[in-house]
């Protein structure tokens, strides 16, 4: 998957721990450690406004990309 969550990257920077952020926006530490390892498949909006709040920062520091067309196939397109 070329999109990479980078949420330790931000709590580095902030000094904070995972824990506190996640008691902050109301998630589990579970969820959390699911968001921060990326074995997620999809992240709600509201939960990462609410990571923006807590984190003072913008959705782009919490999310990295990585171009490789491997990872861009339309469904249905064959291989060629």
């Amino acid at each position: 998957m070329p999109v990479k969550v980078t949420i330790d990257v931000m709590l580095t920077r902030k000094k904070l721990t995972a824990r506190d952020v996640a008691a902050r926006i109301g998630l589990s530490e579970t969820q959390m450690s699911l968001l921060r390892t990326g074995k997620i498949k999809g992240m709600r909006f509201d939960t990462l406004a609410r990571l923006c709040y807590v984190l003072d920062c913008k959705p782009g520091e919490l999310i990295d990309y990585d171009r490789d067309a491997a990872d861009l196939t339309a469904p249905g397109e064959a291989d060629v």
